[in-house]
């Protein structure tokens, strides 16, 4: 299988600790970053993905938000510069260990943050940040 995700979502899944919208959101996060340590493919998609899966029954989910569609839009700009590669929709890559330790250096030098300007987790993943990633599920 291949796991659809948005591209802030490869930001999000760096810091992960089992907090989230709702239990439903939790369970299935913790669930796809399993999949994604695992070495499962990624596809990059336009708009809600399998992270928001939990959060679609409601139609104002801010998933489909125009803050949420910029947030994309920065983040595959600056992952696909980190990357080198493209991380628009329709890309797909595995994140292997050196992929991850790539991004989350990028992360902690806020080299690839513009994506979380006025996302509400933001205090809590320079916090897990800040904790050298301690207890993430990634």
């Amino acid at each position: 299988m291949t796991v659809l995700l948005r591209p802030h979502h490869l930001l999000c899944i760096l810091t992960h600790v089992g907090r989230g919208y709702s239990p439903a959101f939790t369970t299935n996060m913790a669930a796809i970053i399993e999949r994604i340590s695992a070495g499962e493919e990624i596809k990059i998609v336009d708009g809600p993905d399998d992270i928001c899966a939990p959060l679609l029954h409601d139609e104002d989910a801010h998933c489909r938000r125009n803050s949420v569609i910029a947030r994309d839009r920065a983040a595959s700009n600056d992952i696909g510069k980190l990357l080198g590669r493209a991380a628009t929709p329709g890309a797909c890559l595995v994140l292997d260990d050196a992929s991850i330790r790539s991004l989350r250096r990028a992360f902690d030098t806020m080299s690839v943050r513009s994506a979380c300007e006025g996302c509400e987790w933001t205090s809590l993943c320079s916090a897990v940040a800040a904790a050298q990633y301690a207890n993430t599920c990634l």
